[in-house]
């Protein structure tokens, strides 16, 4: 049976857990170094975002308006990749290892109220596909070029590229399908329980 936001605490004089459970149970903090990291490789890609913006700065009467379309791709990139890690530091640890208590918190994000494995799992291959499309686009305006002998992509290697990309998009559909189809299963669960 779960237990939903308004039920009781724990009550003190409840038994506490065999030693078996307990080392099982206090195994998910195993997981805080992994978000730590993760952390860190936040703080890499403010740096990355940082200098390429720097470099935007610098070259914009030099840059032609396709170059500059290319550097804010990439900073879209980043930001993107920036917003999945966010997704799974935040919601892997809400989820998976201790809750951060931010309900009362103004900066509380809105999909952060009602996340679990489900919800952040659909939230991960979105923004896989987003990040796809990004590296996509980027790609197709270098298409003109393909053929020659100074081109950067391939002919295979653009048809590559979007072969995954359109499997990334089956596997979002895919999950989200599965999720969908379970939710009345779990639903009929909770109500007999």
């Amino acid at each position: 049976m779960s237990m939903a936001a308004d039920d009781p605490p724990v009550p003190p004089h409840a038994p506490a857990l065999r030693p078996l459970p307990q080392l099982i149970f206090a195994s998910r903090w195993l997981q805080l170094p992994l978000y730590l990291g993760l952390i860190v490789a936040q703080a890499v890609y403010v740096v990355l975002f940082l200098k390429e913006l720097w470099h935007l700065v610098l070259h914009t009467l030099n840059y032609t308006e396709q170059e500059i379309m290319l550097v804010v791709l990439g900073l879209i990139d980043v930001v993107m990749i920036s917003n999945l890690l966010i997704m799974v530091i935040v919601g892997g640890y809400e989820t998976f290892v201790s809750r951060m208590e931010l309900e009362r918190h103004p900066d509380q994000p809105e999909w952060l109220s009602h996340v679990n494995a489900s919800v952040l799992k659909i939230k991960l291959a979105m923004a896989i596909i987003g990040i796809s499309s990004i590296h996509l686009l980027r790609t197709f305006l270098y298409a003109g070029q393909l053929g020659k002998e100074t081109a950067i992509y391939t002919e295979s290697g653009v048809m590559w590229q979007a072969i995954i990309h359109a499997l990334f998009i089956a596997s979002a559909v895919g999950v989200a399908m599965v999720e969908r189809l379970s939710q009345p299963v779990y639903a009929h669960k909770d109500a007999h329980h």
